[in-house]
């Protein structure tokens, strides 16, 4: 199974914009972190994982290295696979139509 990743920017106000309809949109990214992947048997050339589900932050606060390690399984938050949750947020609004 293959994954594709979608990359969405919003234009900014001194670039040009590339439709002529009034669209406005919003794209909303979460991160989440999900089971270990690291490998515990390397050194003896083997291959086991811990089993660990979903990452959980240790107790610390926000940005400190003790936020960073799994309180489940010891590991650094790097070995879990990371996930992200995009959302694109679209106002679509269709001109007036005139009454002919």
């Amino acid at each position: 199974m293959r994954k594709r990743q979608v990359v969405l920017r919003r234009a900014s106000p001194e670039e040009p914009s590339r439709s002529s309809s009034t669209a406005s949109s919003l794209t909303v990214r979460g991160v989440r972190y999900g089971e270990c992947q690291k490998n515990h048997a390397a050194a003896v050339g083997g291959y086991a994982v811990d089993g660990c589900r979903e990452f959980m932050a240790s107790n610390g606060e926000e940005g400190t290295v003790a936020a960073l390690t799994c309180a489940a399984c010891g590991c650094h938050r790097s070995f879990h696979r990371r996930e992200m949750e995009t959302e694109v947020v679209c106002d679509c609004s269709s001109p007036p139509s005139t009454g002919n």
